[in-house]
């Protein structure tokens, strides 16, 4: 049985004309911007404030930084900038652990005297139980 796999699956669609749905609502909201910057605006205040709006939708639709899109470069400077970047360090003392008075001496797991009987069953069952290839 054969499946067809999809390709292109990081390519937006064409929905209107040669615009993605994307980069037609960023110029829309650009070009309602631009039109309600002249209509609420005198016209010498009008037109650096419609370039800056004009200019941002075409950014928004069109550039690309480094294969990304122009969006996400935007959400990174405003996250950057509005995040608090205090860092401060404190040294903190040494403090020296006190040793015990008497040694234990440690014994491994598998020291001979230390493997009781009980201990052994389940070691052996648990390794008879254990599948190597289910591990893989």
């Amino acid at each position: 049985m054969q499946f067809k796999v999809p390709q292109f699956i990081d390519v937006e669609d064409k929905v209107i004309g040669p615009l993605t749905f994307k980069q037609f609502a960023y110029l829309a909201g650009g070009g309602g911007l631009v039109y309600l910057a002249f209509r609420l605006l005198p016209t010498l205040v009008a037109f650096p404030v419609a370039a800056a709006f004009a200019a941002l939708a075409l950014a928004l639709a069109f550039f690309k930084y480094n294969e990304k899109p122009f969006s996400y470069l935007l959400e990174s400077f405003v996250r950057f900038h509005l995040r608090s970047r205090l860092y401060l360090w404190h040294k903190q003392p040494h403090i020296k652990e006190k040793e015990p008075a008497e040694k234990v001496e440690k014994r491994s797991f598998f020291d001979r005297s230390a493997l009781t009987e009980s201990k052994l069953k389940t070691l052996s069952w648990s390794l008879d139980v254990i599948d190597p290839k289910s591990s893989e």
